[in-house]
């Protein structure tokens, strides 16, 4: 949906897990909200998946008895498959280089919530690199339920040494 086809050069890669998203960024349960990472363009786009449960640590709180998953863990989990994405091509490109370096929010702009996300949906969180400029990396991301746009934003993200 999101993909610069004119880029001929960049590396199409399958779908990874779980397992393979915990080796490439530091989240873990209960901060982990992706699932697994697929139609991934290395540097471009690729699209994050998220399947919702009512086991999620926010419903108890968010709301009771009408839960409803948070607007800024959505726009995390959007963040968390762009840092994913970053990683990964690094990856492709310098094999330790991305074992040694996060990704860090820098800003959020244009976030709109359109429909709530709940227990049962497939969220399904679409990436496109806008830019990147030596360690600083611009995307948006659409996060869609069912065909339907649920909620969107552009964040910015910085890539840094683990030890900085």
């Amino acid at each position: 949906m999101f993909v610069d086809m004119s880029e001929e050069n960049n590396k199409k890669l399958g779908n990874i897990g779980v397992e393979q998203i915990m080796e490439l960024i530091p989240h873990r349960y209960p901060m982990l909200l992706i699932d697994q990472l697929t139609q991934i363009n290395s540097g471009i786009s690729a699209v994050g998946i998220k399947c919702v449960t009512m086991n999620e640590p926010f419903f108890q709180g968010h709301f009771p008895g009408k839960p409803v998953m948070p607007g800024v863990l959505i726009v995390e989990a959007m963040a968390q498959a762009a840092a994913t994405l970053v990683m990964l091509s690094m990856a492709d490109q310098a094999q330790d280089q991305a074992q040694e370096k996060l990704a860090y929010f820098m800003s959020i702009d244009g976030a709109k919530f359109r429909k709530p996300v709940v227990p049962g949906d497939r969220l399904e969180l679409h990436i496109n690199k806008e830019r990147s400029r030596g360690p600083v990396w611009r995307f948006k991301g659409v996060a869609i339920v069912n065909g339907t746009p649920v909620a969107e934003a552009t964040f910015t993200a910085m890539i840094a040494d683990k030890g900085a």
